[in-house]
Parts: C-alpha cells; sequence; structure tokens
C-alpha cells in the first residue's frame, strides 16, 4: 500500500534532524521564565529567552555589582516593555521589536538594548513567545 506523501517532503525529502523547544530547553539554549512573574506582568502565553539575551543582559557576570539590579527585576523590565510593544502594535501578526534598558555598568547610563520576540508554535503546537537578541535566531 502507498501512502501519499506531503508537498513538503516531496520537495525537501523525510525530515533527518529536528530540534524541539524542549531539547533547547534541557540543552541550555532556551531559558524558561517563570510563569508567574509573566501571569504578573500579563503574559499568558508561556515565555523563553535566548540563552545569549540571559547572559549579556538579563544575568551578566557582574549583576551584584550593579546597584538596585536582579534578575527578577530585569526580567520585568524586560515583559512589561513587551507587553508596552504588544499595545502600541510596534510589529507583525507573529513578530515584534522592541527596546528595553538595561544598567550595565555601575554609575553609568542605562544601555538601550533592541530585542525581538516571536510568538510560534510550541513543540505540541500551543503558541510560545521566544524573547531574542537580534541575530540570535
Amino acid at each position: 500500500m502507498k501512502t501519499e506523501a506531503s508537498p513538503l517532503s516531496d520537495f525537501f525529502g523525510d525530515v533527518i534532524f529536528s530540534y524541539t523547544r524542549t531539547q533547547a530547553i534541557v540543552d541550555g539554549v532556551l531559558i524558561p521564565v517563570s510563569p508567574e512573574l509573566c501571569k504578573d506582568a500579563g503574559v499568558i502565553i508561556p515565555v523563553c529567552v535566548t540563552d545569549t539575551l540571559w547572559n549579556g543582559y538579563i544575568d551578566p557576570v557582574n549583576l551584584s555589582r550593579l546597584p538596585g539590579q536582579s534578575v527578577e527585576g530585569r526580567l520585568w523590565d524586560l515583559l512589561w516593555m513587551f507587553r508596552t510593544a504588544i499595545q502600541a502594535g510596534n510589529g507583525d501578526v507573529n513578530r515584534i521589536r522592541y527596546d528595553v534598558q538595561f544598567l550595565m555598568k555601575p554609575a553609568a547610563e542605562p544601555e538601550r538594548v533592541t530585542l525581538i520576540a516571536v510568538c510560534g508554535p510550541g513543540d505540541q503546537g500551543e503558541p510560545v513567545i521566544t524573547i531574542m537578541l537580534p541575530g540570535d535566531d
């Protein structure tokens, strides 16, 4: 009995390898944001950030030397500005660019960082959000 192939598999052939969101989380490539913090910030879809965003801006090596800064506070700022960008309509249907300011050096002006948030399907087709630096995708 012959099964009918899809147009994509006709064009590309069989899938050789796939890398799931769950695998990316286990590998540390994506870092999940606490569902409680997301909910408090008004974001009801699960959110992950890329490891480069996490290590570069959310939890940098010098965080303990930055007065008044914490991982939770920096995540809150990231999520709040994300919501603000959504409400302002700064993007298309599934991708938004927005800026967040992060204090990176003591007694210095905060650094403006452009972020990209993408809403797409998770491993089971459910909506998920990934927030990243330009070039992380």
